[in-house]
Protein backbone atom coordinates (compact mmCIF):
# COMPACT_ATOMS: atom_id res chain seq x y z
CA UNK A 1 0.00 0.00 0.00
CA UNK A 2 1.35 3.38 -0.92
CA UNK A 3 2.29 5.67 1.98
CA UNK A 4 1.15 9.21 2.68
CA UNK A 5 4.26 10.34 0.82
CA UNK A 6 2.55 9.34 -2.44
CA UNK A 7 -0.49 11.43 -1.53
CA UNK A 8 1.70 14.38 -0.56
CA UNK A 9 3.60 14.08 -3.83
CA UNK A 10 0.35 14.12 -5.79
CA UNK A 11 -1.04 17.14 -3.91
CA UNK A 12 2.14 19.12 -4.52
CA UNK A 13 2.50 18.05 -8.16
CA UNK A 14 -1.09 19.02 -8.99
CA UNK A 15 -0.82 22.29 -7.03
CA UNK A 16 -3.79 21.28 -4.89
CA UNK A 17 -2.20 22.77 -1.76
CA UNK A 18 0.77 24.99 -1.02
CA UNK A 19 3.80 23.30 0.53
CA UNK A 20 3.50 25.30 3.77
CA UNK A 21 -0.21 24.55 4.10
CA UNK A 22 0.42 20.86 3.47
CA UNK A 23 3.23 20.78 6.02
CA UNK A 24 0.87 22.21 8.66
CA UNK A 25 -1.72 19.55 7.83
CA UNK A 26 0.82 16.75 8.17
CA UNK A 27 1.88 18.08 11.58
CA UNK A 28 -1.79 18.25 12.62
CA UNK A 29 -2.31 14.65 11.53
CA UNK A 30 0.73 13.48 13.48
CA UNK A 31 -0.53 15.23 16.59
CA UNK A 32 -4.14 13.99 16.35
CA UNK A 33 -3.45 10.54 14.93
CA UNK A 34 -5.93 11.10 12.11
CA UNK A 35 -5.18 10.23 8.51
CA UNK A 36 -4.25 12.92 6.01
CA UNK A 37 -7.16 11.99 3.75
CA UNK A 38 -9.76 12.31 6.52
CA UNK A 39 -8.45 15.78 7.40
CA UNK A 40 -8.51 16.87 3.76
CA UNK A 41 -12.09 15.62 3.43
CA UNK A 42 -13.41 17.13 6.67
CA UNK A 43 -11.93 20.55 5.91
CA UNK A 44 -13.24 20.53 2.27
CA UNK A 45 -9.75 21.19 0.96
CA UNK A 46 -10.17 18.95 -2.09
CA UNK A 47 -13.04 18.28 -4.48
CA UNK A 48 -14.71 14.92 -5.12
CA UNK A 49 -12.43 13.91 -7.99
CA UNK A 50 -9.29 14.80 -6.03
CA UNK A 51 -10.61 12.93 -2.98
CA UNK A 52 -11.26 9.81 -5.05
CA UNK A 53 -7.82 10.08 -6.62
CA UNK A 54 -5.90 10.44 -3.34
CA UNK A 55 -7.91 7.60 -1.79
CA UNK A 56 -6.88 5.43 -4.72
CA UNK A 57 -3.24 6.49 -4.43
CA UNK A 58 -3.11 5.79 -0.70
CA UNK A 59 -4.48 2.28 -1.24
CA UNK A 60 -2.50 1.46 -4.39
CA UNK A 61 -5.66 1.36 -6.53
CA UNK A 62 -5.74 2.62 -10.11
CA UNK A 63 -7.77 5.81 -10.64
CA UNK A 64 -9.50 6.19 -14.01
CA UNK A 65 -11.09 9.27 -15.55
CA UNK A 66 -14.08 7.16 -16.53
CA UNK A 67 -15.81 7.83 -19.86
CA UNK A 68 -18.66 5.97 -21.53
CA UNK A 69 -16.52 4.61 -24.37
CA UNK A 70 -14.32 2.71 -21.86
CA UNK A 71 -17.20 0.39 -20.98
CA UNK A 72 -17.37 -3.13 -22.42
CA UNK A 73 -21.05 -4.00 -22.88
CA UNK A 74 -20.38 -7.68 -22.19
CA UNK A 75 -18.86 -6.71 -18.83
CA UNK A 76 -21.86 -4.52 -17.98
CA UNK A 77 -24.24 -7.46 -18.34
CA UNK A 78 -22.48 -9.46 -15.61
CA UNK A 79 -23.84 -7.40 -12.71
CA UNK A 80 -27.52 -6.73 -11.89
CA UNK A 81 -28.68 -3.17 -12.26
CA UNK A 82 -29.89 -2.97 -8.65
CA UNK A 83 -26.46 -3.92 -7.29
CA UNK A 84 -24.71 -1.38 -9.49
CA UNK A 85 -27.10 1.41 -8.54
CA UNK A 86 -27.02 0.64 -4.80
CA UNK A 87 -23.21 0.65 -4.60
CA UNK A 88 -22.54 3.14 -7.43
CA UNK A 89 -20.29 0.95 -9.54
CA UNK A 90 -20.06 -0.21 -13.13
CA UNK A 91 -18.08 -3.04 -14.75
CA UNK A 92 -15.49 -1.71 -17.20
CA UNK A 93 -13.79 -4.66 -18.90
CA UNK A 94 -12.95 -8.34 -18.72
CA UNK A 95 -9.40 -9.67 -19.04
CA UNK A 96 -9.20 -13.47 -18.92
CA UNK A 97 -10.54 -14.41 -15.45
CA UNK A 98 -10.50 -10.85 -14.09
CA UNK A 99 -13.34 -8.31 -14.02
CA UNK A 100 -12.31 -4.68 -13.66
CA UNK A 101 -15.01 -2.65 -11.89
CA UNK A 102 -15.14 1.14 -11.51
CA UNK A 103 -16.25 1.99 -7.96
CA UNK A 104 -16.75 5.23 -6.08
CA UNK A 105 -15.90 3.26 -2.89
CA UNK A 106 -13.19 0.87 -4.09
CA UNK A 107 -12.20 -0.14 -0.54
CA UNK A 108 -15.60 -1.76 0.15
CA UNK A 109 -14.38 -5.35 0.42
CA UNK A 110 -17.81 -6.85 1.04
CA UNK A 111 -19.14 -5.44 -2.25
CA UNK A 112 -16.09 -6.72 -4.11
CA UNK A 113 -16.66 -10.17 -2.63
CA UNK A 114 -20.34 -10.04 -3.61
CA UNK A 115 -19.40 -9.20 -7.21
CA UNK A 116 -16.90 -12.07 -7.27
CA UNK A 117 -19.55 -14.49 -5.95
CA UNK A 118 -22.11 -13.23 -8.48
CA UNK A 119 -19.89 -13.31 -11.57
CA UNK A 120 -17.28 -15.96 -10.81
CA UNK A 121 -14.53 -13.53 -11.81
CA UNK A 122 -11.63 -12.21 -9.79
CA UNK A 123 -12.51 -8.55 -9.08
CA UNK A 124 -10.05 -5.70 -9.47
CA UNK A 125 -11.45 -2.33 -8.31
CA UNK A 126 -10.82 0.87 -10.21
CA UNK A 127 -11.40 4.20 -8.48
CA UNK A 128 -13.74 6.65 -10.26
CA UNK A 129 -15.86 9.60 -9.17
CA UNK A 130 -19.54 9.22 -8.32
CA UNK A 131 -20.54 11.59 -11.13
CA UNK A 132 -18.43 9.81 -13.76
CA UNK A 133 -19.95 6.44 -12.88
CA UNK A 134 -23.49 7.87 -13.07
CA UNK A 135 -22.78 9.40 -16.48
CA UNK A 136 -21.41 6.11 -17.81
CA UNK A 137 -24.38 4.23 -16.39
CA UNK A 138 -26.81 6.58 -18.18
CA UNK A 139 -25.46 5.31 -21.50
CA UNK A 140 -24.69 1.70 -20.62
CA UNK A 141 -25.93 0.21 -17.40
CA UNK A 142 -29.35 1.79 -17.18
CA UNK A 143 -30.42 0.63 -20.61
CA UNK A 144 -28.61 -2.66 -20.15
CA UNK A 145 -30.38 -3.45 -16.87
CA UNK A 146 -32.50 -5.87 -18.83
CA UNK A 147 -30.00 -8.31 -20.29
CA UNK A 148 -30.23 -10.48 -23.35
CA UNK A 149 -30.74 -13.39 -21.00
CA UNK A 150 -33.77 -11.58 -19.51
CA UNK A 151 -35.26 -11.14 -22.97
CA UNK A 152 -34.69 -14.76 -23.86
CA UNK A 153 -36.36 -15.70 -20.58
CA UNK A 154 -39.54 -14.00 -21.74
CA UNK A 155 -40.25 -17.07 -23.81
CA UNK A 156 -41.35 -20.36 -22.28
CA UNK A 157 -41.45 -23.79 -23.77
CA UNK A 158 -44.62 -25.82 -23.68
CA UNK A 159 -44.59 -29.60 -23.48
CA UNK A 160 -44.33 -29.85 -27.27
CA UNK A 161 -41.28 -27.59 -27.31
CA UNK A 162 -43.08 -24.68 -28.98
CA UNK A 163 -42.39 -21.08 -27.96
CA UNK A 164 -45.13 -19.48 -25.90
CA UNK A 165 -44.96 -15.71 -25.33
CA UNK A 166 -45.70 -14.59 -21.81
CA UNK A 167 -48.93 -12.68 -22.33
CA UNK A 168 -48.77 -10.72 -19.08
CA UNK A 169 -45.55 -9.05 -20.19
CA UNK A 170 -47.66 -6.39 -21.93
CA UNK A 171 -49.61 -5.52 -18.80
CA UNK A 172 -48.67 -2.26 -17.10
CA UNK A 173 -49.02 -4.08 -13.77
CA UNK A 174 -46.12 -6.40 -14.49
CA UNK A 175 -43.44 -3.88 -13.61
CA UNK A 176 -40.89 -6.64 -13.06
CA UNK A 177 -41.36 -8.19 -16.53
CA UNK A 178 -38.15 -7.95 -18.59
CA UNK A 179 -39.75 -6.15 -21.53
CA UNK A 180 -41.38 -3.59 -19.22
CA UNK A 181 -38.08 -2.91 -17.48
CA UNK A 182 -36.31 -2.70 -20.83
CA UNK A 183 -38.67 -0.07 -22.25
CA UNK A 184 -38.59 1.84 -18.97
CA UNK A 185 -34.79 1.82 -19.00
CA UNK A 186 -34.63 3.02 -22.61
CA UNK A 187 -36.86 5.99 -21.77
CA UNK A 188 -35.21 6.92 -18.47
CA UNK A 189 -31.78 6.57 -20.05
CA UNK A 190 -32.83 9.01 -22.77
CA UNK A 191 -34.19 11.53 -20.27
CA UNK A 192 -31.04 11.34 -18.14
CA UNK A 193 -28.97 11.91 -21.29
CA UNK A 194 -30.91 15.11 -22.13
CA UNK A 195 -32.24 13.51 -25.30
CA UNK A 196 -34.96 15.11 -27.39
CA UNK A 197 -35.85 11.93 -29.31
CA UNK A 198 -35.53 8.15 -29.05
CA UNK A 199 -35.14 6.12 -32.26
CA UNK A 200 -35.96 2.40 -32.10
CA UNK A 201 -35.02 0.83 -35.43
CA UNK A 202 -35.40 -2.70 -36.83
CA UNK A 203 -32.12 -4.21 -38.03
CA UNK A 204 -30.53 -7.64 -38.26
CA UNK A 205 -29.25 -9.32 -36.17
CA UNK A 206 -30.01 -6.68 -33.51
CA UNK A 207 -32.48 -3.85 -33.09
CA UNK A 208 -30.76 -0.49 -32.69
CA UNK A 209 -31.71 2.18 -30.15
CA UNK A 210 -30.35 5.69 -30.62
CA UNK A 211 -30.76 8.95 -28.69
CA UNK A 212 -30.75 12.43 -30.21
CA UNK A 213 -28.69 14.59 -27.86
CA UNK A 214 -28.25 18.27 -28.75
CA UNK A 215 -29.37 17.52 -32.29
CA UNK A 216 -26.96 14.60 -32.89
CA UNK A 217 -27.92 10.91 -32.94
CA UNK A 218 -25.78 8.66 -30.75
CA UNK A 219 -25.90 4.89 -30.24
CA UNK A 220 -27.48 3.83 -26.94
CA UNK A 221 -27.72 0.04 -27.15
CA UNK A 222 -28.57 -2.94 -29.32
CA UNK A 223 -31.32 -5.45 -28.54
CA UNK A 224 -31.79 -8.92 -30.09
CA UNK A 225 -34.17 -8.77 -33.05
CA UNK A 226 -36.20 -11.53 -31.42
CA UNK A 227 -37.39 -8.97 -28.87
CA UNK A 228 -38.24 -6.30 -31.46
CA UNK A 229 -41.96 -7.02 -31.67
CA UNK A 230 -42.36 -7.23 -27.90
CA UNK A 231 -40.72 -3.82 -27.47
CA UNK A 232 -42.87 -2.26 -30.22
CA UNK A 233 -46.07 -3.81 -28.84
CA UNK A 234 -45.41 -2.62 -25.30
CA UNK A 235 -44.75 0.96 -26.48
CA UNK A 236 -47.93 0.83 -28.59
CA UNK A 237 -50.00 -0.27 -25.62
CA UNK A 238 -48.55 2.49 -23.43
CA UNK A 239 -49.37 5.05 -26.14
CA UNK A 240 -52.83 3.57 -26.87
CA UNK A 241 -51.98 2.61 -30.45
CA UNK A 242 -53.52 -0.39 -32.22
CA UNK A 243 -50.97 -3.20 -31.79
CA UNK A 244 -52.57 -5.29 -34.53
CA UNK A 245 -52.00 -2.62 -37.20
CA UNK A 246 -48.50 -2.79 -38.68
CA UNK A 247 -49.14 -1.65 -42.26
CA UNK A 248 -49.68 2.10 -41.82
CA UNK A 249 -48.02 4.83 -39.71
CA UNK A 250 -49.65 5.60 -36.36
CA UNK A 251 -49.32 8.32 -33.73
CA UNK A 252 -49.89 8.36 -29.98
CA UNK A 253 -48.44 9.69 -26.77
CA UNK A 254 -47.32 8.45 -23.35
CA UNK A 255 -47.47 10.30 -20.04
CA UNK A 256 -44.26 9.36 -18.23
CA UNK A 257 -42.90 10.33 -14.81
CA UNK A 258 -39.23 10.26 -13.90
CA UNK A 259 -37.43 11.77 -10.90
CA UNK A 260 -40.52 13.74 -9.90
CA UNK A 261 -41.01 15.30 -13.35
CA UNK A 262 -43.73 14.65 -15.89
CA UNK A 263 -42.86 14.03 -19.53
CA UNK A 264 -45.09 13.83 -22.60
CA UNK A 265 -43.70 11.32 -25.09
CA UNK A 266 -45.01 11.81 -28.64
CA UNK A 267 -44.93 8.40 -30.33
CA UNK A 268 -44.72 7.88 -34.08
CA UNK A 269 -44.60 4.46 -35.78
CA UNK A 270 -43.48 3.83 -39.35
CA UNK A 271 -43.68 0.52 -41.26
CA UNK A 272 -40.24 -0.34 -42.66
CA UNK A 273 -38.35 -3.26 -44.13
CA UNK A 274 -37.70 -5.68 -41.30
CA UNK A 275 -40.42 -4.29 -39.02
CA UNK A 276 -41.77 -1.07 -37.58
CA UNK A 277 -39.60 1.84 -36.56
CA UNK A 278 -40.68 3.95 -33.59
CA UNK A 279 -39.59 7.48 -32.70
CA UNK A 280 -40.47 9.02 -29.34
CA UNK A 281 -40.24 12.81 -28.96
CA UNK A 282 -39.57 13.78 -25.32
CA UNK A 283 -41.28 16.90 -23.98
CA UNK A 284 -40.77 18.01 -20.38
CA UNK A 285 -44.23 19.27 -19.37
CA UNK A 286 -43.07 20.53 -15.96
CA UNK A 287 -40.18 22.72 -17.14
CA UNK A 288 -40.82 26.38 -17.80
CA UNK A 289 -40.56 27.69 -21.35
CA UNK A 290 -37.37 29.51 -22.27
CA UNK A 291 -37.62 33.29 -22.34
CA UNK A 292 -36.60 35.36 -25.37
CA UNK A 293 -33.63 36.86 -23.56
CA UNK A 294 -32.25 33.35 -22.97
CA UNK A 295 -32.66 32.01 -26.50
CA UNK A 296 -31.58 35.14 -28.38
CA UNK A 297 -27.87 34.55 -27.85
CA UNK A 298 -26.94 38.26 -27.93
CA UNK A 299 -28.39 41.57 -26.80
CA UNK A 300 -28.66 42.72 -30.41
CA UNK A 301 -30.70 39.67 -31.46
CA UNK A 302 -32.94 40.07 -28.42
CA UNK A 303 -33.62 43.73 -29.23
CA UNK A 304 -34.40 42.92 -32.87
CA UNK A 305 -36.78 40.07 -31.96
CA UNK A 306 -38.50 42.22 -29.34
CA UNK A 307 -38.87 45.04 -31.83
CA UNK A 308 -40.61 42.75 -34.35
CA UNK A 309 -43.30 41.53 -31.95
CA UNK A 310 -43.88 44.97 -30.41
CA UNK A 311 -45.93 45.94 -33.48
CA UNK A 312 -49.71 45.87 -33.04
CA UNK A 313 -50.29 44.14 -36.37
CA UNK A 314 -48.39 42.56 -39.24
CA UNK A 315 -46.71 39.21 -39.85
CA UNK A 316 -43.48 37.76 -38.42
CA UNK A 317 -42.20 34.56 -40.01
CA UNK A 318 -39.57 32.15 -38.69
CA UNK A 319 -37.67 29.98 -41.11
CA UNK A 320 -35.23 27.11 -40.84
CA UNK A 321 -34.97 23.32 -41.19
CA UNK A 322 -36.83 20.86 -38.99
CA UNK A 323 -35.30 20.76 -35.52
CA UNK A 324 -33.81 24.26 -35.66
CA UNK A 325 -35.82 25.51 -32.67
CA UNK A 326 -38.49 27.53 -34.49
CA UNK A 327 -41.29 26.31 -32.21
CA UNK A 328 -39.30 27.21 -29.08
CA UNK A 329 -38.72 30.71 -30.44
CA UNK A 330 -42.39 31.11 -31.34
CA UNK A 331 -43.45 30.01 -27.87
CA UNK A 332 -41.03 32.46 -26.26
CA UNK A 333 -42.54 35.25 -28.36
CA UNK A 334 -46.07 34.22 -27.38
CA UNK A 335 -45.08 34.13 -23.71
CA UNK A 336 -43.67 37.66 -24.00
CA UNK A 337 -46.97 38.83 -25.54
CA UNK A 338 -49.19 36.94 -23.09
CA UNK A 339 -50.89 39.70 -21.10
CA UNK A 340 -54.42 39.97 -19.75
CA UNK A 341 -55.41 42.57 -22.34
CA UNK A 342 -54.57 40.35 -25.34
CA UNK A 343 -56.59 37.51 -26.87
CA UNK A 344 -54.01 35.04 -28.19
CA UNK A 345 -55.03 31.99 -30.22
CA UNK A 346 -52.73 29.34 -31.72
CA UNK A 347 -53.28 26.57 -34.25
CA UNK A 348 -50.54 23.95 -34.16
CA UNK A 349 -49.58 20.49 -35.36
CA UNK A 350 -49.01 19.22 -32.73
CA UNK A 351 -49.62 21.36 -29.62
CA UNK A 352 -46.26 20.72 -27.94
CA UNK A 353 -46.67 22.72 -24.73
CA UNK A 354 -49.80 23.88 -22.90
CA UNK A 355 -49.68 27.63 -22.26
CA UNK A 356 -51.78 29.23 -19.53
CA UNK A 357 -54.03 32.05 -20.67
CA UNK A 358 -53.77 31.13 -24.36
CA UNK A 359 -56.30 29.30 -26.54
CA UNK A 360 -54.56 26.48 -28.41
CA UNK A 361 -56.04 24.45 -31.27
CA UNK A 362 -54.78 21.08 -32.56
CA UNK A 363 -54.82 20.52 -36.32
CA UNK A 364 -56.88 17.44 -37.31
CA UNK A 365 -56.90 17.02 -41.11
CA UNK A 366 -58.95 13.80 -40.89
CA UNK A 367 -61.99 15.80 -39.75
CA UNK A 368 -61.29 18.86 -41.88
CA UNK A 369 -59.47 20.93 -39.23
CA UNK A 370 -56.52 22.18 -41.30
CA UNK A 371 -54.37 25.26 -40.79
CA UNK A 372 -56.46 27.14 -43.35
CA UNK A 373 -59.88 26.14 -42.01
CA UNK A 374 -58.81 26.65 -38.41
CA UNK A 375 -57.39 30.07 -39.22
CA UNK A 376 -60.72 31.13 -40.75
CA UNK A 377 -62.51 30.17 -37.54
CA UNK A 378 -59.93 31.92 -35.36
CA UNK A 379 -60.54 35.22 -37.15
CA UNK A 380 -64.16 35.10 -35.93
CA UNK A 381 -62.94 34.83 -32.31
CA UNK A 382 -61.76 38.46 -32.00
CA UNK A 383 -58.02 37.62 -31.69
CA UNK A 384 -55.22 40.12 -31.12
CA UNK A 385 -52.35 37.68 -31.74
CA UNK A 386 -52.48 34.55 -33.89
CA UNK A 387 -49.86 31.81 -34.03
CA UNK A 388 -50.02 29.51 -37.05
CA UNK A 389 -47.79 26.45 -36.70
CA UNK A 390 -46.71 26.46 -40.35
CA UNK A 391 -47.64 28.10 -43.64
CA UNK A 392 -47.63 25.24 -46.13
CA UNK A 393 -49.87 26.34 -49.00
CA UNK A 394 -51.47 29.30 -50.77
CA UNK A 395 -54.74 29.16 -48.84
CA UNK A 396 -53.07 29.34 -45.43
CA UNK A 397 -50.65 32.03 -46.62
CA UNK A 398 -53.49 34.11 -48.09
CA UNK A 399 -55.56 34.02 -44.87
CA UNK A 400 -52.47 34.78 -42.73
CA UNK A 401 -51.57 37.79 -44.90
CA UNK A 402 -55.18 38.99 -44.83
CA UNK A 403 -55.23 38.72 -41.03
CA UNK A 404 -52.00 40.71 -40.79
CA UNK A 405 -53.44 43.41 -43.04
CA UNK A 406 -56.64 43.69 -40.99
CA UNK A 407 -55.12 44.51 -37.64
CA UNK A 408 -53.81 41.20 -36.23
CA UNK A 409 -50.28 40.22 -35.24
CA UNK A 410 -49.56 36.91 -36.97
CA UNK A 411 -46.62 34.64 -36.05
CA UNK A 412 -45.81 31.59 -38.14
CA UNK A 413 -43.07 29.47 -39.76
CA UNK A 414 -42.03 28.86 -43.34
CA UNK A 415 -39.42 26.58 -44.90
CA UNK A 416 -36.65 28.58 -46.59
CA UNK A 417 -32.86 28.60 -46.25
CA UNK A 418 -32.49 32.21 -45.12
CA UNK A 419 -34.50 35.21 -43.97
CA UNK A 420 -34.52 37.00 -47.32
CA UNK A 421 -35.78 33.84 -49.04
CA UNK A 422 -39.04 34.20 -47.09
CA UNK A 423 -40.13 36.98 -49.45
CA UNK A 424 -39.66 35.02 -52.68
CA UNK A 425 -41.24 31.97 -51.04
CA UNK A 426 -44.44 33.88 -50.26
CA UNK A 427 -44.52 35.25 -53.80
CA UNK A 428 -44.02 31.73 -55.22
CA UNK A 429 -46.99 30.54 -53.14
CA UNK A 430 -49.12 33.08 -55.03
CA UNK A 431 -49.17 36.08 -52.66
CA UNK A 432 -48.87 39.39 -54.61
CA UNK A 433 -45.62 41.24 -53.91
CA UNK A 434 -47.42 44.38 -52.74
CA UNK A 435 -49.37 42.30 -50.16
CA UNK A 436 -46.10 40.76 -48.93
CA UNK A 437 -44.55 44.22 -48.62
CA UNK A 438 -47.57 45.58 -46.73
CA UNK A 439 -48.03 42.66 -44.30
CA UNK A 440 -44.53 41.36 -43.52
CA UNK A 441 -42.86 42.96 -40.50
CA UNK A 442 -39.81 40.74 -40.59
CA UNK A 443 -38.35 37.30 -41.17
CA UNK A 444 -36.09 35.34 -38.84
CA UNK A 445 -33.83 32.55 -40.11
CA UNK A 446 -32.71 30.27 -37.29
CA UNK A 447 -30.23 27.48 -36.62
CA UNK A 448 -29.16 25.68 -33.45
CA UNK A 449 -25.47 25.13 -32.71
CA UNK A 450 -24.11 22.99 -29.92
CA UNK A 451 -22.29 24.86 -27.15
CA UNK A 452 -18.75 23.81 -26.25
CA UNK A 453 -18.53 22.11 -22.87
CA UNK A 454 -17.09 24.78 -20.50
CA UNK A 455 -15.35 22.12 -18.41
CA UNK A 456 -12.97 20.98 -21.16
CA UNK A 457 -12.93 23.99 -23.51
CA UNK A 458 -9.59 25.19 -24.84
CA UNK A 459 -8.49 27.84 -27.34
CA UNK A 460 -6.28 27.30 -30.38
CA UNK A 461 -5.01 28.99 -33.52
CA UNK A 462 -6.78 27.69 -36.64
CA UNK A 463 -4.89 25.73 -39.27
CA UNK A 464 -4.40 26.91 -42.85
CA UNK A 465 -7.21 24.66 -43.98
CA UNK A 466 -9.59 26.14 -41.39
CA UNK A 467 -8.55 29.67 -42.35
CA UNK A 468 -10.01 29.10 -45.81
CA UNK A 469 -13.46 29.56 -44.22
CA UNK A 470 -12.67 33.20 -43.40
CA UNK A 471 -12.37 36.35 -45.50
CA UNK A 472 -8.95 38.02 -45.95
CA UNK A 473 -10.08 40.83 -43.62
CA UNK A 474 -11.02 38.34 -40.91
CA UNK A 475 -7.67 36.55 -41.22
CA UNK A 476 -5.71 39.80 -40.93
CA UNK A 477 -7.42 40.72 -37.67
CA UNK A 478 -6.17 37.51 -36.06
CA UNK A 479 -8.41 34.58 -35.22
CA UNK A 480 -8.66 32.51 -32.05
CA UNK A 481 -11.04 29.56 -32.04
CA UNK A 482 -12.18 27.12 -29.37
CA UNK A 483 -12.65 23.37 -29.15
CA UNK A 484 -13.26 20.60 -26.64
CA UNK A 485 -11.81 17.10 -26.43
CA UNK A 486 -14.64 15.78 -24.25
CA UNK A 487 -14.81 14.92 -20.56
CA UNK A 488 -17.00 13.06 -18.08
CA UNK A 489 -19.29 16.06 -17.59
CA UNK A 490 -20.21 16.24 -21.27
CA UNK A 491 -20.05 12.44 -21.64
CA UNK A 492 -17.13 12.74 -24.08
CA UNK A 493 -19.24 14.61 -26.63
CA UNK A 494 -17.41 17.91 -26.20
CA UNK A 495 -20.67 19.84 -26.15
CA UNK A 496 -23.40 20.61 -23.63
CA UNK A 497 -26.66 22.26 -24.68
CA UNK A 498 -27.48 24.34 -27.74
CA UNK A 499 -27.68 28.00 -28.64
CA UNK A 500 -29.75 29.76 -31.30
CA UNK A 501 -28.09 31.56 -34.22
CA UNK A 502 -30.40 34.19 -35.75
CA UNK A 503 -30.54 36.10 -39.03
CA UNK A 504 -33.16 38.81 -38.47
CA UNK A 505 -34.54 40.75 -41.41
CA UNK A 506 -36.53 43.88 -40.53
CA UNK A 507 -38.75 45.01 -43.41
CA UNK A 508 -37.86 48.70 -43.52
CA UNK A 509 -39.38 51.22 -45.97
CA UNK A 510 -36.40 50.72 -48.30
CA UNK A 511 -36.81 46.94 -48.32
CA UNK A 512 -40.58 47.29 -48.69
CA UNK A 513 -39.98 49.36 -51.82
CA UNK A 514 -37.61 46.71 -53.22
CA UNK A 515 -40.22 43.98 -52.63
CA UNK A 516 -42.89 45.92 -54.55
CA UNK A 517 -40.42 46.44 -57.42
CA UNK A 518 -39.74 42.69 -57.57
CA UNK A 519 -36.08 43.00 -56.58
CA UNK A 520 -33.99 39.82 -56.33
CA UNK A 521 -33.02 38.16 -53.05
CA UNK A 522 -29.42 39.35 -53.52
CA UNK A 523 -30.52 42.98 -53.89
CA UNK A 524 -32.69 42.79 -50.78
CA UNK A 525 -29.89 41.05 -48.84
CA UNK A 526 -27.35 43.74 -49.80
CA UNK A 527 -29.69 46.49 -48.59
CA UNK A 528 -30.50 44.63 -45.36
CA UNK A 529 -26.81 44.19 -44.57
CA UNK A 530 -26.16 47.88 -45.22
CA UNK A 531 -28.87 48.56 -42.63
CA UNK A 532 -27.10 46.37 -40.04
CA UNK A 533 -28.51 42.88 -40.51
CA UNK A 534 -26.16 40.05 -39.51
CA UNK A 535 -26.35 36.92 -41.65
CA UNK A 536 -26.32 33.43 -40.15
CA UNK A 537 -22.64 33.21 -41.06
CA UNK A 538 -21.69 36.45 -39.32
CA UNK A 539 -23.77 35.70 -36.23
CA UNK A 540 -22.34 32.17 -36.10
CA UNK A 541 -18.77 33.47 -36.38
CA UNK A 542 -19.43 35.87 -33.50
CA UNK A 543 -20.39 32.91 -31.33
CA UNK A 544 -17.33 30.93 -32.51
CA UNK A 545 -14.97 33.82 -31.73
CA UNK A 546 -16.56 34.21 -28.28
CA UNK A 547 -15.99 30.54 -27.47
CA UNK A 548 -19.66 29.58 -27.43
CA UNK A 549 -19.38 27.06 -30.25
CA UNK A 550 -16.68 25.53 -32.46
CA UNK A 551 -15.87 26.03 -36.13
CA UNK A 552 -16.66 22.36 -36.84
CA UNK A 553 -20.12 22.77 -35.33
CA UNK A 554 -20.69 25.98 -37.27
CA UNK A 555 -19.72 24.28 -40.54
CA UNK A 556 -22.23 21.53 -39.73
CA UNK A 557 -25.26 23.80 -39.53
CA UNK A 558 -24.43 27.05 -41.35
CA UNK A 559 -23.45 27.64 -45.00
CA UNK A 560 -20.12 29.42 -44.53
CA UNK A 561 -19.97 30.28 -48.24
CA UNK A 562 -22.75 32.84 -47.79
CA UNK A 563 -22.01 36.46 -46.98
Amino acid sequence: MASDESVITYLLKENVLEETELSELVDSCDASGRSLISVLKNRDLIDQQQLTRVTAISNDIEFIDLTSDMIDQMAVRLIPFDMARQHNLIPVRIEKDTLFVAMSSPMNLSVRDAIAMKTGYKVVPLAATVEAIKHAAAFHFNVESVTKQDIVAMRLKDSAGEDIKIKKVHSAKTADAPIVRLVDSIITGAIDSRSSDIHIEPHEPEMRVRYRVDGILIDALSIPSSAHQEVISHIKILSEIDISERRVPQDGHICFEHNGKEYDLRVSTLPATGGEKIVLRILDTTSGLVGMEQIAGSDESYKRLSSLISNPYGMVLLTGPTGSGKTTTLYSMIQALNTVDRNIVTIEDPVEYRLNGITQIQVKPTIGMTFASGLKSILRQDPDVILVGEIRDFETAEIAVSAALTGHLVLSTLHTNDAVGTISRLVSLGIPAFHVASSLLGAVAQRLVRKICPNCKSSYTPSEEELENFTPQERQSGITLYKSDGCSKCRDLGYMGRQGVYEILNVTPEIRSLIVKGASDDQILATAMQQGMNTLRLEGLRQAFNGITSLDELLRVVDMRSQ
